[in-house]
This record gives C-alpha cells, structure tokens and sequence, in this order.
C-alpha cells in the first residue's frame, strides 16, 4: 500500500491538477466511482487507477474492471487518496487517463454544438452532459476556452464526457467554414435576433454556435451565422444561463426530429 506522499507516482499524479502539467504528461484525472463507472463502460483506457482498501472491498468488481484497463494499479492510503485528488472529499478512488487526441473531425451530420472561449468549467460539464442526452452528434470547444478535460469538466458531465465527440479548434472560423461546406446551416444565439430558436427547421444538419458567459459570441463568429436566432425572455431578465440555452435548442431539435417526420 502507498502511504507515502513523496511517491513518484502520488507526486506524479498530484501535478495533474494543473493545467499545465496535464498537457505536459499527456494525462488527465479521473475521480470519483461514477466517472470511473463510465470510463469503464466504454472501455476508455486508463495509465493508472488508485484506491483505498475501503473503496476496494465495497467495489470488487468495478476494481478488477479498472485493473484490466489501466497499466498500473494501487491501494493509496486516505491520506494519499486526499492528496491526489481535487475534490475535498474524494470518495475512494482516482485514475489518471490518457487525454484525448484533441485535433480530430467531428460528424457534419446531426446537431453539432461550438462553444467560443467558455471559461467555466461548469457550464462545459453541463453542456457536454445536454448534448449527449439529447443525441447531439458532436461538440466544437474554441483552444482559447476551459480545458476540455478539466476535473471539474469531467464531473459536471456526469459521467457523459466519455459519450460524446468533443474536438478542440484552434480556428473557429476555418471550422464553421469547413462547416457549412460540408451543407451544415450554422446558427448562432444573438439576444437582438429577429427568429426565435423555433422557428428555425432542426431537421437540417446544424451547427450551434454559443458564446462567451459574460461577453457572448464575438461580433466576428456571429456575422458568419447563416440564421440567428433568440430565445425569448420576460422583461427585465438580461439573459439565460449558457448551458441552458443548449439545452433548450437541442431538446428543440429533438422534438423536431421526433415529431416532424
């Protein structure tokens, strides 16, 4: 058992909670059952995987799961575990994984998302988490934004981070283009559009384009929208949560796609 925090791996392992190092090593961090739970279920492969006895004896099954998938695997102890993960009470467990290639291609069929410069990692777990419940085909995240595999990312999605198509852009631009080449109608969520998001037909494939939490999109990547639309609101309410106004365009789609065969 590891009870030393002076491990080379506790040491390795602990760094990953910067940025920084995560690109470095080419790893990120898993926490939690439930992550650990869908990492598994589609079979994502893991460096290495650390537990207490605890969490071993009450999850003997999910720990020869991980065991197979991982190149390494140790029993830590509590004070090891608090060590290396992020959350304040970590509940057993932490792997580390290889992070995603994040230069890939995204289906131009389905809805596909493009998220410019989000900055809380919280709105792109929850954003992540919609799109795969709702059956989106993909989402695209601007390299000026969050960490796509940022702990807090990845707990927010619940788990749904491993489901979904996500790719890193490092120009928006060239991808909304690329975009609407391949017959994508790009659509981009403006306040002072004149189409409300329903009005627009889901059924072709589309790429949303969502913007900034505070600034929203730039002035440059909405004028290249083929629609813009808005999302009514009472008087007096300024504006909706990001992550909401995914949720309620893609539950539009949806309900399109569904009824309006």
């Amino acid at each position: 058992m590891l009870t030393s925090l002076q491990n080379p791996l506790v040491k390795q392992i602990r760094k990953l909670h910067a940025a920084k190092e995560r690109h470095k090593q080419e790893l990120f961090l898993l926490e939690g059952t439930h992550l650990l739970e869908e990492a598994c279920a589609v079979n994502y492969p893991l460096v290495a995987v650390c537990c207490t006895p605890e969490w071993q004896a009450s999850h003997p099954e999910l720990w020869e799961q991980a065991c197979n998938l991982c190149d390494r695997s140790e029993i830590v102890s509590a004070e090891v575990l608090n060590a290396i993960a992020t959350t304040v009470q970590p509940d057993g467990v932490v792997a580390t994984a290889k992070r995603r290639d994040q230069k890939t291609q995204l289906p131009v069929t389905g809805i596909v998302l493009a998220v410019e410069t989000l900055q809380d990692p919280g709105n792109l777990g929850t954003i992540i988490r919609t799109a795969a419940a709702a059956g989106a085909s993909g989402l695209w995240l601007s390299g000026n934004s969050v960490d796509l595999d940022n702990p807090k990312v990845l707990r927010a999605s619940a788990g749904q981070w491993f489901r979904l198509a996500t790719a890193v852009t490092e120009d928006l631009t060239a991808t909304i283009v690329q975009s609407q080449q391949a017959g994508m109608q790009v659509v981009a969520t403006l306040p002072s559009a004149k189409l409300t998001y329903w009005e627009v037909d889901w059924r072709k494939p589309s790429l949303i384009l969502l913007g900034n939490e505070g600034a929203g999109l730039s002035p440059e990547i909405a004028a290249m929208a083929d629609k813009q639309v808005q999302i009514p609101l009472s008087p007096g309410v300024e504006s909706l949560n990001v992550a909401i106004a995914a949720a309620l365009m893609l539950y539009e789609a949806q309900r399109q796609m569904i009824y309006r065969q």
